[in-house]
């Protein structure tokens, strides 16, 4: 059996009814995808009632090992990188969400875990109006930020345009595939695929020789949502994948926001019907949205002078780290989980617990201030 954990995690997706979650937890479980294997003979007396007989059985198929195996050979012929989720360039806000892949797959040049992530979707049959807000929204939007990421499908309409004005106006951009890295998909988006290997680059969870089925799209979009800070739907229709996107966004606690239009225009009723229904916030343009999310200042100014580590003589280390990042500018949690390195659920807990120590302050939005 091979023990490289590249192969053993992407074997372990492959395994017959083991899906993300699944996969996942036997990972956290056991400890690593290398051991789950090596030590499939004794799960069930080691962790009792965890994982059931099928559960167990399936680890057995070494046909996933094959399979897997040639992915790595193909991904090491075409530069392309696998990361897993103990990868530092692995998505951080991505990690923390429950049903994130194991390992993904990558080719680009781009960091993935920026300062400041966002995704722009909606319809496939964008209208003038859609693809003139995306060209001056991120036009915008690179004046007032630095260090963005721009992240979509790569799919017709609003996605291809808002990937194309990020190249446009310097941003990095990153498209979210659903299917492998073997072709693009549609085949017309290839020559902006190509630019965006230079300024960005391609992200999947599939293997080479994955179809384009419309499952994929659905799971590329938790992918899409899961590793932003925010989404914004920029044209939908009443029903379309744009709109799943908003409900996974507000399932991992991103922040939501949706274009407002004319009642009487079809593709604007879902972003009309997101924000009636209370579910995304309303922007008209950049400054609207920077405002909202609390961007308006550059976070990588130098840190002030004039706080100290000895202002706070009870912090715990991981608090000092905190406090360290805040003394920069006010920061998102989601920007304070990929600094300091410190799961979701645990951030939370400490950022709770230096409220109560009078360190830091919430803010709306999910920003923190420090208190000085």
């Amino acid at each position: 059996m091979n023990n490289d954990e590249r192969i053993c995690s992407i074997a372990l997706t492959l395994c017959p009814g083991i899906g993300n979650v699944m996969a996942r937890r036997l990972v956290e479980t056991v400890g690593s995808a290398a051991e789950v294997f090596r030590s499939r003979g004794e799960l069930s007396e080691r962790f009792p009632g965890q994982f059931s007989p099928n559960v167990i059985n399936a680890l057995s198929d070494a046909s996933a090992f094959q399979r897997a195996e040639k992915e790595m050979e193909f991904a090491g012929k075409n530069r392309i990188e696998c990361l897993l989720m103990t990868d530092e360039r692995y998505p951080s806000r991505l990690r923390e969400c429950e049903d994130a892949p194991l390992a993904l797959f990558f080719k680009g040049n781009t960091d993935l875990n920026r300062l400041r992530v966002v995704s722009m979707v909606g319809t496939r049959r964008a209208t003038e109006y859609g693809k003139a807000f995306c060209a001056d929204f991120l036009r915008d939007l690179s004046g007032l930020c630095s260090d963005i990421l721009v992240v979509s499908g790569l799919a017709y309409g609003i996605d291809v345009h808002a990937h194309r004005a990020a190249l446009a106006n310097g941003l990095s951009t990153v498209g979210v595939l659903a299917h492998g890295l073997d072709r693009i998909y549609p085949a017309a988006h290839r020559k902006t695929a190509i630019e965006m290997l230079e300024q960005g680059g391609l992200l999947t969870e599939f293997l080479s020789g994955t179809e384009p089925d419309r499952y994929n799209f659905v799971s590329r979009n938790r992918i899409v949502a899961g590793m932003s800070d925010a989404v914004i739907v920029v044209e939908s229709a009443e029903k379309g994948g744009s709109l799943i996107t908003a409900g996974l966004a507000e399932s991992y606690h991103r922040d939501c926001f949706a274009v407002p239009g004319r009642v009487s225009d079809e593709l604007s009723r879902g972003c009309n019907q997101l924000i009636r229904d209370n579910k995304a916030a309303l922007i008209n343009d950049a400054s609207d949205f920077v405002k909202a999310m609390n961007w308006g200042r550059d976070t990588a100014r130098q840190q002030p002078q004039g706080i100290q580590r000895d202002f706070f003589p009870e912090l715990t280390e991981e608090e000092t780290r905190i406090v360290k990042i805040l003394s920069r500018d006010d920061l998102h949690i989601n920007t304070l989980v990929v600094e300091a390195n410190i799961p979701i659920n645990r951030m939370s807990a400490l950022l709770f617990g230096l409220e109560m120590k009078g360190v830091v302050k919430a803010l709306v939005g999910g920003m923190y201030h420090l208190l000085a």
